[in-house]
């Protein structure tokens, strides 16, 4: 298991805390040469479920800026997201 696969321990021993501090992850889409922007609005309403219109200036983000934090919330919420953009051959990484 890679340090990315690796869900957040909170050094604290109460529930709450480490839910509150495993939920401020974020989930970090970049920009390619190689997907259309509707492959990517069409990848992020399937698999992030945004709407068309956050999708749409998400793209345009991913395009002018290099990236876009496309998701927040827990590692294991944004884990299978992280997965399955990759599988559409996206580029994305969950960072803290």
């Amino acid at each position: 298991m890679n340090e990315l696969e690796k869900p957040y321990v909170s050094p604290q021993t109460t529930e709450e805390t480490a839910v509150m501090e495993d939920s401020g992850c974020s989930l970090i889409l970049y920009n390619d040469d190689v997907h259309t922007f509707d492959y990517v609005i069409k990848a992020l309403v399937d698999i992030c479920r945004h709407t068309t219109e956050q999708a749409e200036q998400c793209a345009i983000l991913v395009h002018c800026h290099g990236s876009c934090v496309v998701k927040q919330g827990a590692y294991s919420d944004l884990l299978p997201m992280h997965s399955a953009l990759l599988d559409k051959e996206l580029t994305s990484e969950i960072k803290e």
